[in-house]
């Protein structure tokens, strides 16, 4: 079916990771192709004619941002929560983060008082699988979160090198993050980086985050 963007709730676009590359060569292949996957979307019954994106997130920007007047979607017919994990669980195999999946883990959590137990039974993981996502939401800084959503730091990189520094101190890993978006470190920088802050004394500490740069 056609939808038009106004029609479209998208509620759950935090939940994924920008990637600038990636977008760039969906907007070249939609420009090219028009759009050849639908999206997936659930109605909304408490909204006649309005619908909750399940996926398909960046074809929805990808096309708004060729201007075009209406997407095409298909939709699922099952509640709001079964199709975020049933569209989560097909993604699995895509090289999803830990990150990401916590994102939605602690979204089910919140949003429909799933328990721990819940979580991975419906995820068909344990126990602990669920809890280590969720505490790596927990642990990193939002600023830092939406710095990763943005595609600034790339999802990797916030795990390794964010995460472990956040646990003990979130001024400095609030500091480092502000480096990585700002200098563009690549990942190997980045490690070298955090290595050099995790073996310093806490002056040297702060001169490594005041000059990121001369470190390197």
């Amino acid at each position: 079916m056609k939808l038009e963007f106004h029609q479209l709730d998208r509620r759950y676009e935090h939940l994924r990771v920008r990637n600038p590359e990636r977008q760039r060569r969906l907007l070249a292949s939609l420009a090219a192709s028009g759009q050849q996957t639908p999206i997936v979307v659930v109605a909304i019954s408490e909204k006649p004619d309005r619908y909750l994106v399940i996926d398909g997130y960046k074809r929805v920007a990808a096309l708004e941002q060729l201007a075009r007047d209406t997407v095409e979607a298909v939709v699922w017919e099952m509640s709001e929560a079964d199709a975020l994990v049933l569209d989560r669980s097909m993604r699995f195999s895509e090289q999803e983060t830990a990150l990401e999946q916590g994102w939605l883990l602690s979204e089910l959590e919140q949003r429909f008082g799933y328990s721990l137990e819940d979580l991975a039974r419906r995820f068909d993981r344990s126990v602990s699988w669920v809890s280590r996502r969720l505490a790596l939401v927990e642990q990193l800084p939002e600023a830092v979160q939406q710095r990763v959503r943005a595609g600034e730091i790339a999802a990797h990189v916030a795990m390794k090198y964010l995460a472990p520094v956040a646990r003990t101190n979130p001024k400095d890993c609030q500091r480092m993050a502000d480096a990585f978006s700002k200098y563009r470190f690549s990942s190997c920088q980045a490690g070298e980086l955090y290595a050099a802050w995790r073996d310093a004394s806490p002056s040297i500490r702060q001169r490594i985050l005041d000059s990121p740069e001369l470190f390197l």
